[in-house]
């Protein structure tokens, strides 16, 4: 059972360990009149990070989690999900992999954003294998988070356009742009299956 809150409100919990481009772009999202997420929590795998600031400055629950032992990290993060009702998961740039068990906790629950276009190019250095291969399109991929690593089912998926003098720098630039829009719009597709 969904619990929604305010106008009908999903509660969400986004995860970070960087800038926080993309929390931003959701929590924008989020406050639009016609939204039906609002964004109740932001892990952090780390402290002195943009997102984190971005965060409180915008006074949304923050919780900085330690690493060090990845079982006591989780079993945190699941108590804190748990106490703040959130039925759905955004990771953005989050930097650590989630276990099995956490996954499963929150099956269908979680969803990624990933710099290339899935099933291409999982895991790192995207920008760098798609300029080395010549690839004329690269992109991003909104996808629900499995088992495998940038495995799950695609939510969304969108173009972006290779340039030959592309360096990695250029082309995340403006695969980000893009991954900014279409977060908020894979959000929109997956809530409206809850």
């Amino acid at each position: 059972m969904v619990k929604l809150v305010g106008k009908n409100k999903i509660l969400s919990a986004v995860f970070i360990s960087g800038r926080g481009s993309n929390l931003k772009s959701i929590y924008n999202y989020s406050i639009k009149k016609n939204s039906k997420i609002c964004v109740e929590l932001v892990i952090s795998s780390k402290s002195d990070v943009l997102g984190v600031k971005f965060a409180r400055k915008y006074n949304i629950k923050t919780q900085i989690i330690n690493y060090k032992n990845k079982v006591k990290a989780e079993a945190r993060i699941i108590k804190l999900l748990k106490k703040n009702n959130i039925q759905l998961i955004c990771l953005a740039g989050f930097m650590k992999v989630l276990s099995k068990n956490f996954v499963k906790s929150f099956k269908n629950k979680i969803i990624n954003i990933h710099p290339s276009l899935l099933p291409k190019y999982k895991g790192l250095n995207t920008h760098e294998r798609a300029i080395k291969n010549r690839d004329r399109f690269s992109g991003c991929t909104v996808h629900y988070v499995n088992q495998n690593l940038d495995s799950g089912k695609i939510i969304l998926k969108q173009k972006v356009k290779l340039y030959k003098s592309d360096t990695p720098e250029q082309l995340a630039k403006r695969i980000l742009k893009v991954e900014n829009k279409l977060y908020p719009r894979a959000i929109n597709k997956v809530i409206s299956n809850f």
